[in-house]
């Protein structure tokens, strides 16, 4: 009886410590995701950006006079 406890009581105790290492997991993985999507909302706005520049560019251009 007390060999069936104790095996018990030693996976409750791994139990525990799956839990803790999956919730320190979770968390950094959920910062990581965080980073990642403002990167991104920056690198989007960082494109807009050079969209914009190179549309004003292209306007800018001379027509084409050899016709």
């Amino acid at each position: 009886m007390d060999a069936d406890l104790k095996a018990l009581e030693e996976k409750i105790s791994q139990l525990v410590e799956l839990c803790q290492s999956m919730r320190k997991d979770n968390l950094e993985l959920r910062q990581a995701l965080a980073l990642s999507q403002d990167a991104e909302r920056q690198l989007k706005v960082r494109m807009q950006e050079a969209q914009v520049r190179i549309e004003s560019i292209i306007t800018s251009l001379p027509e084409d006079t050899y016709e």
